[in-house]
């Protein structure tokens, strides 16, 4: 069982280029249906049949595994089995009579600009505020999703044209405007701080730890919670906070939802339409506030 999982995930790794953590979501729900299947004595994966699988979504929902979690577990599956199929494994795909969770798709959390500035005056000028400044300001002015962020080379940005080069999901490459407030500060941050850190003279991060290691996901959403608690913004702040907004804050100004798109990396633009309903549901608020009879 554990074999035909490495062999999938070798394949998402390889020939479709999948995301390390993709690949980790992947590895965590296959290997966790696995082990269940395993202490069911199903030890072979041409054996799983559908009621296998319909038990296992089961047996998740009453462990307290949310909606989400359980619909991510039944797409690893499905993949999983797909591919099972077309390599002579099995001879049929046993989720595809298994419906995926439902649940509503709650509209993302958004700053506004407001918060977004109390967010970005927050950090001292030592050297890890300047750093922190510097990361806050280029998320919220590209979009980036923050394993993108972290993972910047020191190349990636070009003063002089104002464009960022990402690798994004599946190593696709896209370019994305950055205002010169951003930067003006990373230009600050490599030229005062970044040799101070640069501990690991072969470390290709823009922006690294004071170990001189590149920063984590982890790290970062860290420090953006210290700046957002300083700042005194209410309720959740997580690096994905900065990207809704972003992509917000555009599309109330009357940017175009394909270059929203285009921006964020979003391949389907079905994923980018969420953020008309949130300006939609903004818009809503302000009448209900504002307007004499709201």
């Amino acid at each position: 069982m554990t074999d035909a999982v490495e062999g999938f995930l070798y394949h998402l790794r390889v020939e479709r280029h999948a995301s390390k953590n993709t690949l980790a979501a992947y590895r965590s729900d296959l290997l966790r249906f696995a082990h269940w299947a395993t202490g069911r004595g199903i030890v072979d994966p041409a054996a799983v049949g559908a009621e296998d699988v319909a038990d296992h979504l089961v047996f998740l929902a009453n462990g307290g595994i949310g909606d989400r979690s359980r619909a991510r577990a039944r797409t690893a599956l499905r993949q999983w089995f797909r591919f099972l199929v077309k390599e002579d494994v099995r001879k049929d795909d046993p989720t595809v009579l298994i419906d995926a969770p439902r649940f509503k798709s709650p509209l993302p959390s958004v700053l506004s600009a407001a918060q977004v500035e109390a967010i970005l005056a927050a950090p001292d000028d030592s050297p890890l505020g300047v750093r922190d400044r510097a990361m806050i300001e280029v998320m919220y002015a590209t979009g980036l999703r923050v394993s993108e962020l972290v993972n910047l080379p020191r190349h990636a940005l070009d003063a002089e044209t104002g464009i960022v080069r990402v690798i994004g999901k599946g190593d696709k490459e896209r370019l994305v405007p950055i205002g010169d407030r951003a930067l003006d500060l990373v230009a600050r941050y490599l030229r005062d701080v970044r040799p101070l850190h640069d501990l690991a003279a072969a470390s290709r991060a823009l922006f690294v730890s004071e170990r001189g290691t590149a920063m984590t996901r982890q790290n970062f959403w860290y420090r953006l919670e210290i700046h957002a608690r300083t700042a005194d913004v209410r309720g959740k702040v997580s690096p994905h906070t900065l990207r809704h907004s972003f992509a917000t804050h555009l599309l109330e100004n009357g940017v175009d939802l394909r270059h929203v798109q285009a921006m964020l990396g979003h391949a389907d633009i079905s994923t980018t339409q969420i953020y008309t309903h949130v300006t939609r549901a903004r818009l809503k608020a302000l009448h209900a506030r504002f307007h004499p009879r709201g």
